[in-house]
């Protein structure tokens, strides 16, 4: 009985529960960064780490480049944009937001992938660092030779 009361309690009177927002996730790696970004509609609001993007891209190609894909398919006042972002350095993790904005936007719209395939968003980059061989400097680079 005292369940019941609970339950119609919460379920009846004129609480407002609001609505919850629907939305989409994208996956995007480049290098050692890894991006977890999720769209909703909305008015073109994008946070980074919970920072605005010009606040967490200091240099202006990482802001461009996280712009890309909503600039291409002209939704960049449909949709905001929230991501993590872990690892890698800037440039990195500005190319895993790229990929997982363009992600997230073929799953909410499949029209806009031809146009998002021919900008190369939707293209893992694969380069990643060499590693260093043993007996060497670094990955390429040698100790310096000595004849004598």
């Amino acid at each position: 009985m005292a369940a019941e009361t609970k339950e119609s309690a919460k379920n009846s009177g004129d609480t407002q529960t609001k609505k919850p927002k629907e939305y989409t996730w994208g996956l995007g790696r480049r290098k050692t960064a890894v991006a977890r970004v999720r769209i909703a509609p909305g008015q073109g609001n994008i946070q980074i780490n919970r920072r605005d993007v010009a606040a967490y891209f200091t240099e202006e190609q990482d802001r461009k480049a996280v712009h890309a894909p909503l600039v291409t398919t002209d939704t960049t006042d449909r949709f905001d944009v929230w991501a993590n972002v872990r690892g890698g350095g800037p440039t990195g993790q500005a190319g895993a937001v790229l990929l997982g904005i363009a992600r997230a936007l073929v799953k909410v719209e499949p029209e806009l992938e031809p146009s998002l395939r021919a900008g190369r968003y939707l293209t893992r980059d694969p380069r990643m660092v060499e590693r260093k061989k043993y007996g060497q400097k670094g990955a390429r680079r040698r100790f310096q030779f000595s004849k004598r």
